[in-house]
């Protein structure tokens, strides 16, 4: 159980209500039932685990930070943590508020910058958004960090919304049911990827960075963020949860509920395979009448 005590200096100034206790509490347990639930933490080896936490400066990254700090304070989390954000020369990016935050609460981290940006700007055809691109060279960059600091993982801030907006995007425009997998090995497989907020709702996250008055750096610098298909299907998840109160969760809930031989994909499920299990007519006649 969490007490009053505030345990880190990512906690400092923490609130003392009865509201942002609870809040801390369910977000505690959240993220511990991921890291169990997935296996994030690697028990094959003597060696201690080592995790790159990718920090962007928005609400997302700083609960994941603090929430595995708070874990591996208590003793909950046997690993070590590596902040990291990664300066991608976005126009107007402040490039001074992570350093001085990390430095302030005494938080090991290692701050990158490459100049991506030029090469999305470059790259892309005037009108299409710089998503894709941009997220390919920010993932090729932090997985060379891992490896030149010795880390066994990347771990990202992505929440339980994003998890369900992905499903939604492909559902819509992709064709295909996938999501973010809360834990993955990357294609050349020698780091893993994990997402411990998976459970965590992201009106959690936005609860908790705004108490905290953690110094939130917008996400939309770039100016490529109107109008892109993950605010399409935001709006319909937002509207079908105000109409119907829980349903994303529900909804997430499916995600770790799938039957195979109830979808269409035989690679899947074995379809050609099936057979059936004639019985005597006989006994089937009696069943019959019996439940007449």
């Amino acid at each position: 159980m969490l007490d009053d005590t505030e345990i880190h200096p990512l906690f400092h100034g923490a609130p003392s209500t009865t509201e942002f206790k609870k809040l801390r509490k369910r977000l505690v347990r959240d993220v511990r039932e991921a890291i169990d639930q997935y296996g994030m933490v690697r028990r094959d080896t003597d060696k201690t685990p080592r995790w790159l936490v990718c920090l962007s400066g928005g609400k997302d990254s700083y609960t994941l930070l603090a929430i595995l700090h708070e874990l591996k304070w208590r003793g909950l989390l046997p690993v070590e943590i590596l902040a990291c954000n990664l300066d991608q020369g976005q126009p107007g990016f402040p490039a001074t508020v992570l350093p001085a935050f990390l430095e302030k609460m005494g938080v090991p981290h290692r701050i990158e910058y490459q100049d991506t940006y030029s090469i999305v700007v470059d790259k892309v055809p005037a009108g299409r958004t710089f998503c894709a691109l941009c997220s390919r060279l920010r993932r090729g960059n932090l997985y060379r960090i891992a490896r030149e600091e010795g880390c066994d993982a990347v771990v990202l801030g992505h929440h339980r919304d994003d998890i369900l907006e992905t499903f939604f995007m492909n559902l819509f425009h992709g064709g295909r049911l996938a999501t973010m997998p809360p834990k993955l090995v990357n294609e050349e497989g020698d780091l893993f990827v994990y997402r411990p907020l998976a459970h965590v709702a992201e009106t959690d996250c936005e609860k908790f960075a705004k108490a905290m008055a953690y110094p939130i750096i917008p996400c939309d610098l770039c100016g490529s963020q109107d109008g892109l298909q993950r605010q399409q299907v935001k709006q319909i998840l937002d509207q079908w949860e105000r109409n119907s109160p829980g349903r994303r969760q529900v909804m997430f809930r499916s995600l770790m509920n799938a039957r195979p031989s109830h979808l269409l994909d035989p690679k899947l499920f074995d379809f050609m395979g099936l057979t059936t299990n004639p019985k005597d007519p006989k006994s089937l006649s009696d069943q019959s009448e019996s439940q007449g």
